[in-house]
């Protein structure tokens, strides 16, 4: 089978087996300079991180060993072309839309999407439209734009270049995104996916289906997330009619470094070799571990264990007067640590292979268990009022913010003003509140809290000021 061979990984390991002598660059010289206590751990990539030599392609202009790999990628995963990224899937996201609209063009974009996806918004100059998710009480968050706000989005803006929708979401939700993909497909709009969590969706029908296979034009996906890539290791899919190949290809070459990384890119190829090779029996021992270590980690007098699309995650939800930041602490204090804490919820994802150290993590439950307090003045944070009406735009556009003034102010003082930066909690690294969008009370309640709770803001000085652009 095609699907067996790795043909960028076996071009490195030739390549360093014939113990080359380098006068190129990279300059730890094959792993031959390089601090004596180091070497244990880096050694063996070091001689897998070559440059462009004779027989080991050139990402951007490839014509050997990596654009086999890529072509094996895309006939794995069903796409025209797929692109190995070495910049994550913000690499991709960013080519996706600087590839589909330009200044001042219209893109209709999901609100709670990751960070990459707006700053390519600015990057382009384009003028966004955002589609304002569903908030799910039962789950206490946003998942995702219902198919009446999108088609209510389109029939407003029939002549936006792109429509941009984030599937699964952090926590393993889905959507119905094929009647999205196709209420857009109806206005001759492409569709661009940040799939980032969903690459193990190529697996097997016990996972729910990509929207590549859905319809979608463009997805991007990230290896690194849960396939056994080194982490920025990344694919964007192409599959369309609507997107320019030439765009992807023009903008993957501006963003992308010149000097990608070989055992990064490597890693991509073994990554799609795992996946294509993994049998039936595999997937269903990795799916009976997840199920046992659902099982373990119930404590329904703390939390529950919301259902989710993707069995491989498990989020944590807090009851009245539990903390989520105190559970994890608890968790990280018994060496087990969770993906993603927000002010409600603790994320753990689970591999693509079976957990093994069950005894372990039954006593550290345990033990968790015995020590969380409840605190009935715990306070609860009110998100189901963050975003007001089911579609908007900017208070300012990209091009008029390049030329006004920002100034700090407090940030109990900043309701009113339009952000000259985003706010972002991370993870998952979607903003609360976007450069160009106007602060409202609701915003400055919830970070407020957010930080009274410990969630990680990236923003600096975030307890005394915001960046604002002056009135």
């Amino acid at each position: 089978m095609k699907q067996k061979a790795t043909p960028l990984f076996d071009a490195l390991q030739q390549f360093s087996e014939m113990s080359p002598i380098s006068f190129h660059v990279p300059g730890h010289k094959n792993g031959g300079i390089f601090p004596e206590n180091a070497q244990a751990y880096f050694n063996s990539v070091l001689k897998l991180d070559m440059t462009e030599l004779p027989g080991l392609d050139d990402l951007h202009a490839p014509q050997g060993a990596i654009a086999e790999a890529q072509n094996l990628a895309a006939e794995y995963f069903g796409a025209d072309n797929t692109y190995f990224l070495v910049g994550g899937s913000t690499a991709g996201n960013l080519a996706m839309i600087l590839a589909t609209c330009s200044t001042d063009e219209k893109i209709i974009v999901q609100r709670n999407s990751h960070k990459s996806i707006f700053n390519g918004l600015e990057l382009s100059g384009a003028r966004p439209v955002f589609i304002t998710p569903e908030f799910d009480d039962s789950e206490g968050r946003y998942t995702a734009p219902s198919s009446t706000t999108l088609k209510d989005a389109l029939k407003q803006h029939p002549d936006a270049k792109a429509v941009v929708l984030t599937y699964p979401d952090y926590f393993g939700k889905l959507f119905p995104i094929k009647e999205s993909i196709e209420l857009a497909h109806e206005y001759n709009i492409p569709v661009l996916v940040d799939e980032a969590h969903g690459v193990h969706f190529s697996l097997d029908k016990a996972f729910p289906q990509s929207a590549l296979d859905l319809g979608a034009d463009v997805v991007v996906h990230s290896a690194h997330k849960m396939a056994p890539a080194m982490t920025m290791g990344s694919f964007l899919h192409l599959r369309s009619k609507l997107v320019s190949k030439a765009k992807i290809m023009h903008y993957l070459q501006l963003i992308q470094s010149s000097s990608p990384s070989y055992p990064l890119m490597a890693s991509l190829d073994i990554a799609r070799l795992f996946l294509a090779t993994m049998h039936r029996e595999e997937i269903n021992n990795i799916l009976e571990s997840a199920a046992m270590v659902k099982e373990i980690l119930k404590a329904p007098d703390f939390w529950d264990i919301l259902p989710a699309n993707d069995p491989l995650k498990l989020t944590l939800h807090m009851n009245q007067g539990v903390s989520a930041k105190d559970a994890a602490s608890l968790f990280e204090d018994q060496k087990v640590f969770p993906e993603l804490v927000t002010h409600n919820q603790v994320l753990f994802i689970h591999g693509l292979a079976p957990f093994e150290n069950t005894d372990y993590l039954k006593k550290a439950v345990k033990r968790i268990k015995e020590q969380l307090k409840i605190n009935p003045n715990h306070a609860t944070i009110e998100v189901s009022n963050l975003f007001r009406g089911s579609i908007q735009e900017l208070a300012v556009s990209y091009q008029t913010m390049q030329q006004l003034e920002t100034k700090q102010v407090p940030l109990n003082e900043s309701s009113g003003y339009v952000a000259a930066e985003a706010i972002i909690p991370y993870p998952p690294g979607i903003p609360l509140i976007l450069k160009g969008e106007l602060v409202t009370d609701e915003h400055v309640i919830i970070i407020g809290h957010l930080i009274e709770q410990g969630v990680t803001i990236q923003h600096r000085d975030i307890t005394n000021e915001i960046s604002v652009f002056s009135r």
